[in-house]
């Protein structure tokens, strides 16, 4: 079975302001991706919505069958794990299309972890920043 463990995060400079994703994939507890990426003026909740989406996207990409999503956002994991309805406008759109995405796989399992234990995701959410306003 073709299993990921994903820990994700956004992070937003103001809110909103510069907000960036950052995305750390293991298969087998051994590092196989990490992703960096700018995403230009959006809340925080946006980018933590945009790091799940980008998630998945990578996830389908390397034809995973089962995830492990780990987010530090308690609003996201409780919204996609349908113990809150999404009913921010900004949100439901993200929402939608990251429950379409999740469709893609045989499992998902999404879980709230304390913000500790999320720093390497952080860390890259914070460097695309930080990299975008060096430019």
């Amino acid at each position: 079975m073709n299993c990921l463990d994903i820990y994700i995060d956004g992070a937003s400079k103001g809110n909103p302001g510069h907000s960036g994703v950052g995305i750390v994939i293991y298969k087998d507890g051994r590092l196989i991706k990490e992703v960096s990426n700018y995403i230009g003026q959006a809340t925080n909740n946006i980018a933590e919505y945009t790091a799940l989406i980008y998630a998945l996207e990578e996830a389908l990409l390397l034809k995973a069958e089962t995830l492990k999503i780990n987010t530090d956002s308690q609003l996201l994991a409780r919204q996609i794990n349908r113990v809150y309805k999404v009913k921010h406008e900004g949100l439901i759109g993200l929402y939608e299309r990251a429950v379409r995405l999740l469709n893609g796989f045989e499992k998902v399992l999404v879980n709230h972890i304390p913000r500790e234990e999320n720093a390497y995701a952080d860390r890259l959410a914070t460097a695309a920043i930080k990299e975008a306003l060096k430019k």
